[in-house]
């Protein structure tokens, strides 16, 4: 029942009892593989079923009861299953199962007496394609699965690995899936396979597996292509002839070794390393731009004060004049603490500044951390000061000045009986509403 097109396979439509699977024609002779599906599963129930399925199998896996493919495979399938069969209420689920060629499917228990790993995972309707990569190297296969929530196709999570995993050494890929009483629309968008290889070790194609007609004919387009870049060369030295005798330039501008395409090991950590640098001392910008702010606002509460002092100094003598005293100690002695603490601030982002000159790794978490830490000291002192300054303002204040909240006119009823009946009523019938909807 799969339905090819340009740009999917929709392996089953959502009617009940579909079956349907698309494999690949030749055999895969990588020892070690991975594989990238995107797919899409979508319903307009709130349950769907039966699911869909990614096969490596010694043989091709014609139609059958598991998820569309036939029974007593030989390699391994990871089940999408959508339907509580065994109702657990552990599904949808992916399921890694895998067949010596002489087991039979347990389908009505999920495949959980035989799974050889398994994670829970909601793979229907989703805003994005869902997205599955499955490894298999050094005998470990490896499902990691992007959820279809985010646009970004690398957010890949966990799903489950199996160890000690013996498959064929060739085999068939394939895909398919069914329906049942329940029915989604299960499509698939990519299939890619990838070979992988051991660091160091050659890729072995041996030149007796190619026929000699393919031969001849990957030269002849290799002598073409030849011909074409020659042409090429010959154009570029006649419209650029200042480079003239300069081969090794000419060379340079349509050819880029495997070096310049991929970057090795300590390219990598270095280009790490420069970019944690570079957050770092963003980091410390934005926090001497906050310890400005700080600065300015502390010396707007010191002016405060200040005045304070000559007004209430001038006009209040006695022993209004010696509480104010005490309250305005208080208050320097906060203020001197205050500074102490930008104080460190600053040697702490100065320090921080020449680990980042003269650092080759970043490691400097930890300063980072202590600043952050001296900056919410300073905005607590900040805020006592603010409270010490309004104590003082009010304490001082003589009581006829004091400000006094309008006294409230009295507030009339807005809710009368028949409104309130009225609204009874309605809420009544919208929850009746409701309860019959569901």
């Amino acid at each position: 029942d799969a339905i090819p097109s340009t740009d999917q396979i929709r392996v089953t439509t959502s009617l009940k009892s579909q079956r349907g699977s698309a494999w690949t024609k030749n055999k895969s002779i990588f020892e070690y593989w991975e594989v990238k599906v995107t797919f899409r599963v979508t319903g307009r129930g709130r349950i769907g079923a039966d699911g869909l399925a990614i096969w490596f199998t010694e043989e091709q896996g014609l139609e059958g009861p598991v998820f569309g493919a036939a029974d007593k495979w030989n390699g391994v399938g990871i089940f999408f299953d959508s339907f509580d069969n065994d109702g657990k209420k552990n599904n949808p689920a992916v399921i890694i199962v895998g067949n010596n060629g002489k087991l039979l499917y347990d389908h009505q228990n999920d495949g959980s007496t035989q799974a050889l790993a398994s994670c829970q995972r909601d793979f229907r309707n989703k805003p994005y394609p869902v997205r599955v990569k499955i490894t298999y190297y050094q005998k470990t296969l490896t499902v990691l699965i992007n959820n279809g929530f985010t646009p970004d196709k690398e957010d890949y999570e966990f799903c489950a690995e199996v160890e000690d995993m013996v498959l064929p050494s060739q085999g068939y890929f394939g895909i398919s899936a069914a329906t049942g009483g329940l029915a989604d629309d299960h499509d698939v968008l990519s299939f890619l396979t990838f070979q992988l290889t051991e660091p160091g070790k050659a890729v072995s194609t041996p030149d007796a597996e190619i026929p000699q007609k393919d031969k001849e004919k990957y030269q002849e387009e290799f002598e073409h292509f030849q011909q074409e870049l020659d042409k090429k060369k010959e154009e570029f030295q006649k419209e650029h002839p200042d480079v003239q005798g300069q081969p090794g330039k000419i060379t340079c501008a349509f050819f880029l070794t495997a070096d310049d395409l991929f970057e090795t090991v300590s390219d990598r950590e270095l280009r790490q390393i420069f970019e944690g640098q570079n957050q770092i001392h963003l980091e410390i910008k934005q926090l001497n731009r906050q310890l400005d702010m700080i600065l300015d606002e502390q010396r707007r509460y010191v002016s405060a004060v200040t005045d304070e002092i000559a007004k209430r100094g001038a006009g209040f003598p006695g022993q209004q004049g010696q509480v104010s005293q005490q309250e305005i100690e208080t208050v320097v002695k906060t203020q001197e603490e205050v500074i102490r603490q930008v104080n460190e601030m600053r040697n702490s982002v100065a320090d921080t500044l020449k680990l980042i000159s003269g650092a080759q790794h970043p490691g400097s978490a930890a300063g980072i951390y202590e600043t952050t830490q001296h900056f919410n000291d300073i905005k607590e002192h900040l805020h006592v000061v603010k409270r010490d300054i309004e104590h003082l303002v009010q304490r001082n204040m003589p009581s006829s000045e004091k400000l006094k909240c309008p006294d409230l006119p009295p507030f009339p009823s807005c809710l009368s009986t028949m409104h309130f009946l009225i609204f009874v009523a309605v809420q009544t019938v919208l929850f009746i509403g409701y309860i019959m909807y569901r």
